[in-house]
C-alpha cells in the first residue's frame, strides 16, 4: 500500500527545508506552527527572485521553528531569528517582487535580516515575505477551472515525488560509476514510498484521508538537483542521465522528475509520515 513517507516545508524558497513528521496541508501548500512553505523569498537589488541555480551557497541557510521565531543558521554566520507574527499589511513596508511571470507584493524585511542574508550569499540581496494582500495562483493551464493559490513556489502549491523514481535514476548514475543521489536535491514537498517508479506521472488524485491531491504538471528540471544540499556547491550532475529517457513531450520535451500538485478536497487538514495514500491512476 502506498505509504507518505516524508515531508518536508522549505519557509524560505531556493533556502533549506524543515523535515517534518506532520503538517497542516492548505490550498497553498505545506504548513506548520503557521509557516508557509515558501512564505519567504531572497531578492536582489531589482526584486527579482534569486535561487540555488545561480547561488548554490542558499542551500546552507538552514531554518528552524524556534518559539515564536524562524531561526537561521549559515556557515561563518550568528544564527539570525526572524518574528513569526505578521506585520500590520496597511503600516509595514512593502515592495513589489518577481517570481517568474508574475509580479507580487511583498513585506520588506529589515536592514538587519538584509545584511545577513548578503554576506550568507555573498551578494547585496534582501529577504521579503508574502504579503497578506496578495495573490498568486498556479497556471489555468494546467489547473483548468481550479483557481490553486500559491506563495513563493516556482508556480505550484505542492511537490511530489516517489522513492522509486529517485532509486529508478540513482540506479542508472551507479551502472556509471556516478554517485547515488539523496531525495534533498529534488526539493520535493511530499515523497511517497510503495508504488513503482514514475507512478506518480499517471496518478489522477492521490488521497490522504480526508485530504485529496491532484498531480497536475511535471516538474520540469533546471540545475538545481547538480547543487549538493549539504556543501552548497554543484556536485554530481544527473541531467544528462535524465535527458535519455525524462524528455516529456507534454512540456515541449524538458527533462522532467516530479509532478507538482493542487489540493481538492482538505485544506487544513492535517498530513502525516506513515500514512497510507490511495492513488488514482490514470494512463489517458
Amino acid at each position: 500500500m502506498p505509504i507518505l513517507t516524508e515531508l518536508t516545508l522549505y519557509p524560505i524558497k531556493s533556502c533549506g527545508g524543515i523535515s517534518l513528521r506532520e503538517a497542516t496541508l492548505t490550498e497553498a501548500g505545506l504548513m506548520s506552527d503557521f509557516i508557509y512553505d515558501r512564505e519567504w523569498m531572497v531578492v536582489d537589488a531589482q526584486g527579482q527572485f534569486m535561487s540555488q541555480r545561480d547561488y548554490p551557497k542558499m542551500a546552507l541557510i538552514t531554518p528552524r521553528i524556534k518559539g515564536e521565531t524562524l531561526e537561521l543558521r549559515a556557515p561563518g554566520m550568528l544564527r539570525l531569528e526572524i518574528p513569526l507574527d505578521l506585520p500590520d499589511p496597511e503600516a509595514a513596508s512593502s515592495v513589489e517582487v518577481q517570481v517568474w511571470d508574475d509580479t507580487v507584493k511583498a513585506y520588506d524585511c529589515d536592514e538587519t535580516t538584509a545584511t545577513w542574508f548578503s554576506n550568507a550569499i555573498g551578494v547585496p540581496c534582501k529577504l521579503v515575505r508574502f504579503h497578506a494582500h496578495a495573490k498568486r495562483f498556479a497556471n489555468t493551464q494546467w489547473t483548468g477551472d481550479i483557481k490553486a493559490p500559491t506563495l513563493f513556489s516556482d508556480g505550484f502549491p505542492l511537490l511530489v515525488i516517489s522513492q522509486a523514481s529517485l532509486d529508478d535514476l540513482n540506479q542508472k548514475l551507479l551502472a556509471q560509476g556516478r554517485d547515488a543521489l539523496p531525495m534533498d536535491r529534488f526539493r520535493p514537498n511530499i515523497v511517497i514510498g510503495d508504488v513503482g517508479a514514475f507512478e506518480e506521472d499517471h496518478a489522477a488524485t492521490l488521497r490522504m484521508g480526508n485530504v485529496l491531491l491532484k498531480p497536475v504538471k511535471p516538474c520540469e528540471r533546471c540545475t538545481m538537483p547538480s547543487v549538493d544540499q549539504s556543501k552548497g556547491a554543484m556536485a554530481t550532475d544527473p541531467l544528462d542521465i535524465l535527458q535519455t529517457y525524462r524528455s516529456n513531450p507534454k512540456c515541449n520535451g524538458a527533462i522532467t522528475f516530479g509532478m507538482n500538485a493542487i489540493v481538492l478536497e482538505g485544506d487544513g487538514q492535517m498530513v502525516r509520515v506513515g500514512q497510507t495514500i490511495d492513488v488514482q491512476l490514470d494512463f489517458q
